[in-house]
C-alpha cells in the first residue's frame, strides 16, 4: 500500500468526494496491481484508462508524453498507393545527385550540406508523390516550407524532373554567372522555384503558422477560398531550440489550424553534436506540442522493429527505449552488434533473454537502419493521419539517421553537418547500396558523375505523372499577371495638402487618418490588412475596431465590456484588423504572409504593420530580411519614432537608429517624413509602385518603412514651389527660405546656412531659423530630408554609372546646387543617419544627432541632453559659420552662454 503520508496535496482535494469508499477501492486496486504485477503494469493500465476516458469524451488532462514507440501501430497502417519500387528508385537517384552536387561544388570551396537531406529523403519523397498539392490544385495548392539544409535534395528532384540541368547543379552556390542555384530556399534568387525563405532557422516554423492562419483569414473574409490548401513545414529537431520555432504554437492550436502540419526530422543531431545528449528530444517535443494543444504523431521505428516489439512480453524493451539518452542512441548507430548486446540489452535480464533470439544482422538492421522516417509506408501513414485530423494542427516527429545511406563515415557522426563531400570509393559504396546503374568508367578523373535514368524513363514518367495528378510541380512559385489595383481617388491624398491650420496633429495620427480614408475605398479598401501588436489605442486606431472588426475565427462569443461605447472592441470572423497581442515576431510573420499573397494566392493584399519603432527593426530585423527575400510588398510604420519624442519611457524605448538598420536592407524604402502631406505623397506613390502601374525599370518587390511621431505639431500646407513632389519621393526638397518664412534678417548680405532636417527635427530647425535671424543676423533656409537613405542610394547609383562611363549627377547634389553657405543636418536619430549623404554634398557639411542611449525625461530636456534642440542647432550653425569667417568666433561662446549650453 502507498504510504498516505507520501501523497502530496492535489487540486482534487478541493473537490467534494461524494463516495470516499468507492475512491478508496479504486486506489486499492491500483496499489494491488503495482504490488502484484509491478509499477510498469500499473502505469500501463492507467494510461489505457485515460485513453478510454478521452475516447468517451470525459474531460481529463491529457498525457503530455507517450512511450517511445510509433503512434500508429503497424497493424493500423494504411497501404500506401503507387509503386513502392518505382519510388525507391526515384529516391535513390535524388540521394545520389544531391550528394554529387555538393561534392562537386566542394572543389570550388563553396560548401553545402549533404547529411540533412540524406536523413529526410523519404519525408520529402512521400509528400511529393502523394500529398503536396501543386499550383493547379484547388485553392492555391499547398505551401511548402522546406528545411534550408535539405535544398540539395530539392534541386536533385527538380533535375530529375527536367526543371534543372547539369549546368544548374554545377553552379550550386555559384550565382554570379546567372545560371547558379542559391544555397538555401531564396525566392529573390530563384523566384520560379522557391516560395518561402527558411534560413535563418526558426523563421520557417513561425512563418508557416501565420501563413496557415492567413489562409483562414483570406477565406473567412471572402477574398479567396483557400480552404483546400495545406501548409507543410519541414524542420529540424535542433532548429526547435530557436525561440521563434515554438513562439506561436498556442496560436495554431487556439485557432484550430488543422490546415497545418509540422514535420520535424528528428535525427537527434544539431550542428555540433546531439540535440539532447543526456535526454530525449522527441519526448521533449511531444510534451511541448501536446501541452500547446497539437495533435502529435510519432514515427520512430521502422518495420524491422516489429519482431522486437512482439517479443517484448514484459514491456522491458519499451522501458529501455524510453530511458536511453539520445547520445547513446547515436553511439549505437556507430557500434557493432556485440556492443549493442551488452550496453542496450544487457541492462535488463528480460532484454538479455530477448537478445539471444536475435541475430547480429537483425540487431544491426534495427539499430543502424530501421527508422520510421526512412520507410515510405510509415511516413505515408503519418501524413495521411495528419491531413485527416480535424480541429488542431499536427506535428509529426519522424526519427531518422543523419547521413543515412552516405556510409559509415557519415551516419550519426557529430561532425557530419560540416562534412561537404564523399570520396570516390564512398560514392561507389553508396551506388551499390542504392542499386544505381552507374559504372566505374563514369568517374572520369575522379569526378563523381550525375545520374539520370533518361527523360523518357519509367522513373521520370512516374514522377511527372504523380505531380500532374497532384496539381503540377512542387515546390514552385507563381508570378501572377495581376491587374493593377485601381488607385484611390486623388482627393484622399490631396486633403492633407492644406495642412491642419491651428490644430496640432501628430504624424502618427495623420497616417492613421489616411488609412481610415483608404480602407473606405470601394475598389481596394478591403485589401488593406491592418496589423498591430496590442498597441492600437496607443496609435489612435481604436476607431477602426467597430468599422473594420478584429479578426477572430470564432467571431465574438461574449459581450464586450465597452459595447455601449462608439468605439467598442469588436471581434468578427470576417474582421479586417489583425491585433496580435504582444508579439512583434508574430506581427511580422503576419505581414510577410499578407505582403506575398499576390504570389502565394494570386491576391494583392496591402498590409500595414504599425509598431513602436524601437521594437521593429531592432527586434525583428531578421524577419525584415526574410520579407525582402520573399519579395513582400507593403508598409511598415515605425510609430512613436525618434530618440526624444517618446517622453518618460527611457533607454529601451528610445529609437535613435532604426533608419540605420533599415538602410542595410536593399528591399526597404526608408522614409522619415516631417509632415502629413509628405506621408500622403509617399503612401500614394507606394501604392502606385507596388500595386499599380510601376514605371519601367522600377522594382515592384519592395516595401516601405515610414517613421512617424506621436508629438502633436502644426501641420503646414504643402509648399507650392516646383519640385516638391519629386523631392518628397527622392528624399530632399527646400521647405522654405529665410525670406519665404518671413523671418527678419538685419543685413542684406547676411551670412547664410542651409538646415536639413527630417521627421520631427524639422520643427527644431524652423525654430532655429527664427532665432538665427532675429538674434544673430543669420539667414537660414530649411530643407525637409524625407529620406536620407534614398538620397544615398541614388548617389551610389550615380557613382556606379560614372564607372560605366555614364554622366549622372546625384539628386542630392542637384537639389543643393547653388544653395549658399554651409549645410547643417539634424534628425532625432544618431548622426550616422544624415551622415549617409555627406560625401555627395559639395557645401561644407556638419550634422547633429541623438547619439548614445536614450533616457527618461521630457522632450525638451532630452533634446537639450543630446544637443539637438533649436538652441543647440543655433550654436552649431554659428560654429560652422565662424570656421568660415562669416561670423565672429565670440558669437559662438556668447550663444552657448545665452542658451545655457
Amino acid at each position: 500500500m502507498t504510504d498516505p503520508q507520501a501523497i502530496q496535496p492535489s487540486a482534487l482535494d478541493q473537490l467534494p468526494d461524494r463516495d470516499p469508499e468507492e475512491t478508496a477501492e479504486w486506489q486499492a486496486s491500483l496499489d494491488a496491481v503495482a504490488k502484484a504485477a509491478g509499477p510498469h503494469r500499473a502505469a500501463y493500465l492507467m494510461r489505457r484508462t485515460l485513453e478510454r476516458a478521452e475516447g468517451n469524451g470525459i474531460a481529463l488532462p491529457k498525457l503530455l508524453e507517450t512511450d517511445y514507440v510509433n503512434t500508429i501501430p503497424t497493424a493500423a497502417e494504411p497501404s500506401a498507393p503507387g509503386d513502392p519500387e518505382m519510388e525507391r528508385r526515384i529516391t535513390a537517384w535524388n540521394r545520389w545527385n544531391a550528394a554529387a552536387m555538393v561534392t562537386r561544388g566542394s572543389k570550388h570551396g563553396v560548401g553545402g550540406h549533404i547529411a540533412t537531406f540524406a536523413s529526410a529523403a523519404w519525408l520529402y519523397e512521400t509528400g511529393f508523390n502523394h500529398f503536396f498539392q501543386g499550383k493547379e490544385a484547388d485553392g492555391s495548392g499547398d505551401q511548402l516550407y522546406i528545411q534550408g539544409h535539405a535544398s540539395p535534395g530539392i534541386y536533385a528532384r527538380a533535375f530529375l524532373d527536367g526543371r534543372l540541368t547539369e549546368q544548374h547543379l554545377d553552379n550550386f552556390r555559384q550565382e554570379s554567372g546567372g545560371e547558379g542555384l542559391p544555397s538555401y530556399p531564396h525566392p529573390r534568387r530563384l523566384p520560379w522555384l522557391w516560395e518561402f525563405p527558411t534560413v535563418s532557422m526558426g523563421l520557417g516554423p513561425l512563418s508557416a503558422i501565420y501563413q496557415a492562419r492567413f489562409n483562414r483569414y483570406l477565406t473567412n473574409r471572402g477574398i479567396k477560398d483557400v480552404s483546400a490548401s495545406h501548409v507543410w513545414a519541414f524542420l529540424g529537431d535542433g532548429e526547435m531550440d530557436e525561440p521563434e520555432s515554438t513562439a506561436a504554437l498556442a496560436l495554431a492550436s487556439r485557432e484550430g489550424l488543422d490546415n497545418l502540419t509540422f514535420v520535424i526530422n528528428c535525427n537527434l543531431q544539431r550542428l555540433d553534436g546531439p540535440v539532447r545528449a543526456n535526454f530525449k528530444i522527441v519526448q521533449e517535443l511531444e510534451a511541448q506540442f501536446r501541452g500547446a494543444g497539437w495533435n502529435v504523431i510519432k514515427s520512430l521505428w521502422g518495420s524491422a522493429w516489429d519482431e522486437l516489439f512482439q517479443l517484448d512480453a514484459t514491456g522491458a524493451l519499451v522501458r529501455r527505449l524510453r530511458e536511453v539518452p539520445d547520445a547513446q542512441v547515436q553511439t549505437y548507430q556507430t557500434r557493432g552488434a556485440a556492443y549493442i548486446r551488452e550496453d542496450f540489452f544487457g541492462k535488463d535480464p528480460a532484454l538479455a533473454e530477448m537478445a539471444k533470439l536475435l541475430s547480429d544482422d537483425k540487431i544491426l538492421e534495427c539499430f543502424h537502419l530501421s527508422r520510421g522516417g526512412h520507410e515510405a509506408r510509415k511516413v505515408y501513414a503519418a501524413y495521411k493521419a495528419a491531413v485527416e485530423f480535424k480541429g488542431a494542427p499536427t506535428v509529426i516527429l519522424a526519427q531518422t539517421v543523419k547521413g543515412h545511406t552516405l556510409g559509415e563515415g557519415f551516419a550519426s557522426k557529430n561532425a557530419n553537418h560540416q562534412m561537404k563531400k564523399l570520396s570516390v570509393d564512398e560514392f561507389k559504396t553508396m551506388r551499390d547500396l542504392l542499386e544505381l546503374p552507374i559504372s566505374d568508367a563514369q568517374f572520369v578523373d575522379g569526378v563523381v558523375p550525375y545520374g539520370h535514368p533518361g527523360a523518357d524513363s519509367p522513373e521520370v514518367r512516374y514522377l511527372q505523372e504523380r505531380r500532374a495528378a497532384l496539381g503540377g510541380p512542387a515546390p514552385a512559385r507563381r508570378t501572377h499577371a495581376l491587374a493593377p489595383l485601381p488607385a484611390p481617388a486623388d482627393k484622399t491624398f490631396a486633403s492633407f495638402d492644406k495642412g491642419s491650420g491651428s490644430q496640432n496633429v501628430a504624424t502618427t495620427m495623420a497616417f492613421v487618418r489616411l488609412v481610415k480614408d483608404l480602407v473606405r475605398d470601394k475598389e481596394s479598401g478591403r485589401r488593406w490588412v491592418p496589423i498591430v501588436p496590442d498597441e492600437a489605442r496607443t496609435f489612435g486606431m481604436e476607431s477602426l475596431f467597430p468599422s473594420l472588426g478584429i479578426y477572430s475565427p470564432k467571431g465574438q462569443t461574449y459581450e464586450p465590456v465597452d459595447r455601449d461605447q462608439l468605439m467598442y472592441y469588436k471581434e468578427a470572423e470576417n474582421g479586417q484588423i489583425l491585433n496580435e497581442g504582444i508579439t512583434e515576431a508574430g506581427s511580422m510573420a503576419d505581414f510577410i504572409a499578407a505582403s506575398t499573397a499576390y504570389s502565394t494566392h494570386g491576391e494583392a493584399m496591402i498590409p500595414f504593420y504599425i509598431f513602436y519603432s524601437m521594437f521593429g527593426w531592432q527586434r525583428t530585423a531578421d524577419q525584415m530580411w526574410q520579407l525582402g527575400d520573399q519579395l513582400g510588398r507593403g508598409f511598415l510604420v515605425g510609430a512613436t519614432a525618434g530618440r526624444t519624442t517618446l517622453t518618460g519611457e527611457g533607454l529601451q524605448h528610445a529609437d535613435g537608429h532604426s533608419p540605420v538598420i533599415a538602410a542595410t536592407n536593399p528591399a526597404a524604402l526608408s522614409y522619415d517624413p516631417a509632415f502629413a502631406y509628405e506621408i500622403a505623397a509617399i503612401v500614394k506613390d507606394g501604392l502606385r509602385r507596388m500595386y499599380g502601374e510601376a514605371a519601367p525599370g522600377e522594382d515592384q518587390n519592395v516595401f516601405y518603412y515610414l517613421t512617424v511621431y506621436n508629438e502633436p505639431m502644426p501641420q503646414p500646407a504643402k509648399p507650392s514651389a516646383p519640385g516638391v513632389d519629386e523631392g518628397i519621393l527622392k528624399g530632399l526638397y527646400r521647405f522654405n527660405t529665410a525670406e519665404s518664412a518671413g523671418v527678419q534678417v538685419a543685413a542684406a548680405n547676411a551670412p547664410r546656412i542651409q538646415l536639413l532636417a527630417s521627421g520631427t527635427a524639422i520643427h527644431w530647425a524652423l525654430k532655429a531659423q527664427k532665432l538665427l535671424a532675429e538674434e544673430w543676423g543669420v539667414a537660414a533656409d530649411v530643407w525637409s530630408a524625407t529620406s536620407w537613405t534614398e538620397l544615398r542610394r541614388d548617389a551610389l547609383d550615380a557613382d556606379a554609372a560614372l564607372l560605366r562611363g555614364e554622366e549622372r549627377q546625384p539628386f542630392v547634389r542637384r537639389a543643393l546646387q547653388g544653395a549658399e553657405g554651409p549645410v547643417l543636418a539634424v534628425s532625432d536619430y544618431m548622426r550616422q543617419v544624415p551622415d549617409q549623404i555627406a560625401q555627395w554634398v559639395e557645401q561644407d557639411w556638419s550634422s547633429l544627432g541623438a547619439d548614445g542611449f536614450g533616457l527618461s525625461d521630457t522632450r525638451e530636456a532630452a533634446r537639450r541632453h543630446f544637443g539637438v534642440d533649436a538652441e543647440s542647432i543655433v550654436v552649431a550653425a554659428l560654429a560652422q559659420l565662424a570656421r568660415r569667417g562669416e561670423v565672429k568666433a565670440a558669437s559662438v561662446k556668447e550663444a552657448r552662454e545665452r542658451y545655457g549650453l
